[in-house]
């Protein structure tokens, strides 16, 4: 049964790939849901009551019950909503769909994060982790179009943010971490993925992407330097 608006709603960030996801996920099992923009330096009374510890985006609220992280996010509507699957039935290739989603969340964020900000022989040490960590998703993909397989599923949506947000990383911290030449599948996967229509129809603006990173990288050094 799908939702209607009035019951489904997302509090989000428009430059946040954890928030894009859960849109994702939404748009691809015909969820209607209305979307409520926050504004992080002026958080909402609604995001501060719905999300008390970590007082961040997204938050999914179902029949005004909040369900926080994005991830989690993901299982929930993956279960109270059984059209379109995102996780295999085979417990097998759900854990392996588990796995790459926290391996992408965990270890290739934080490469990512330390790249984007940190300088000297840290950065080059992240870019270097990053790079294999990509090599590892490269590897995982031999012959297979998505992670998936032939759809994308949850896995594609946890990891879909390397497709789009890393590249402006690349772009706005100048560094390099994605190669297509030795990272082809990886780099095949990236192109498939962000042609699907679902995906393709819900990304932010690329250059406003990447104005908006380049000032909360300078934000965020700035107030490191202090």
């Amino acid at each position: 049964m799908v939702a209607a608006a009035a019951e489904v709603k997302l509090l989000g960030m428009w430059a946040s790939p954890a928030v894009r996801r859960v849109e994702w996920a939404l748009q691809m099992k015909g969820i209607e849901y209305e979307y409520v923009e926050e504004d992080l330096a002026n958080k909402s009374a609604a995001l501060l009551r719905h999300n008390p510890i970590h007082k961040q985006v997204p938050v999914l609220l179902h029949c005004g019950r909040a369900v926080t992280d994005s991830l989690l996010i993901l299982e929930y509507i993956d279960e109270t909503w059984l059209e379109t699957p995102l996780l295999p039935r085979d417990p097998y290739h759900r854990a392996s769909a588990r796995f790459w989603a926290k391996f992408a969340e965990e270890n290739c964020r934080e490469a990512t994060r330390k790249a984007f900000f940190a300088r000297g022989e840290e950065r080059s040490e992240a870019i270097e982790q990053l790079r294999e960590q990509l090599q590892r998703l490269d590897e995982e993909l031999e012959g297979k179009k998505f992670f998936g397989g032939v759809e994308i599923g949850f896995a594609d949506l946890a990891v879909g943010w390397l497709a789009f947000w890393l590249g402006v990383s690349e772009e706005v911290a100048g560094f390099t971490a994605m190669d297509a030449k030795k990272l082809p599948r990886f780099a095949a996967w990236m192109d498939d993925f962000l042609r699907v229509p679902v995906i393709r129809d819900n990304l932010p603006p690329r250059e406003k992407t990447v104005e908006f990173f380049s000032y909360y990288r300078d934000q965020q050094l700035a107030a490191a330097a202090k």
